[in-house]
């Protein structure tokens, strides 16, 4: 579906450049044209920004049944409560005064019923983020030397050249103890069972129950750095490779 739309946008631009350079052969200047560098299109980054775009749209639209629904429970809930001061007089049937609880609740379903659509919406567009940048990611994984780093919105990436052991986990701990003054959370020291669960390879490796966009996370990343010890911090949940926010010590984990 992917490289289809992609294709369908590239026919696209290949029929807008013929009326492009009609309209400038039209437009007469006295100055000769010069040659400017121009930045290639990335169909990817434009099929998300398009994709982003439109559910962001779709999420403000739901925003604003938000205040009608609520006034509607609030409706709901004033007639419920008189119901019930006209069931104690014996005025009204049980039946009515079940009648205005099921409107109350029927009220506060279409309220959430609202915030799970626009929690859907944010959930896809953090699922998209993460499918495109995986794809870039593996590109530069694939050329990163020794010493580099590949940075994401959800993923970074140092590709450190110093050694590293599970053995040095220490040293990590030392660092953080001297600087925030607890021990390091680590999380997962060698091989554990959503790894073996993944089919990860985390024998030299360890997590870090820190997110790498916080302090504590940033000064132990430049402790790293500063090292040369090889981490991947990731800023969000990515399914198959990480549970959530922490910081992977060590080189990637390899399936197997």
């Amino acid at each position: 579906m992917l490289r289809r739309c992609l294709f369908l946008t590239a026919t696209l631009l290949c029929l807008a450049i013929p009326s492009l350079a009609q309209k400038k052969q039209s437009t007469k200047t006295t100055k000769p044209p010069t040659k400017t560098a121009t930045k290639p299109v990335n169909e990817l980054d434009k099929l998300r920004d398009e994709f982003i775009n439109a559910t962001k749209e779709y999420k403000s639209s739901l925003e604003k049944l938000i205040p009608i629904y609520e006034k509607n429970l609030r409706t709901a809930e004033e007639k419920a409560g008189h119901s019930k001061e006209l069931f104690a007089q014996g005025l009204i049937s049980k039946r009515e005064l079940e009648d205005s609880d099921r409107a109350v609740l029927e009220a506060k379903s279409k309220i959430d019923d609202v915030h799970n659509q626009m929690n859907g919406a944010d959930s896809q567009i953090a699922q998209l983020l993460v499918e495109v940048e995986s794809e870039k990611k593996m590109a530069k994984l694939s050329r990163l030397p020794k010493g580099g780093t590949v940075m994401t919105t959800s993923f970074v990436r140092f590709n450190g050249a110093g050694p590293w052991s599970i053995a040095l986990a220490g040293s990590v701990d030392a660092f953080f103890r001297q600087k925030f003054g607890r021990p390091l959370p680590i999380a997962v020291l060698g091989q554990g069972a959503i790894h073996n669960q993944w089919r990860l390879d985390h024998h030299n490796a360890m997590d870090l129950s820190l997110n790498p966009s916080g302090v504590e996370g940033q000064a132990v990343m430049d402790y790293l750095k500063s090292r040369g010890i090889p981490f991947s911090a990731f800023r969000q949940a990515i399914p198959g490779t990480a549970t959530g926010p922490h910081i992977h010590v060590g080189l990637p984990s390899h399936r197997y």
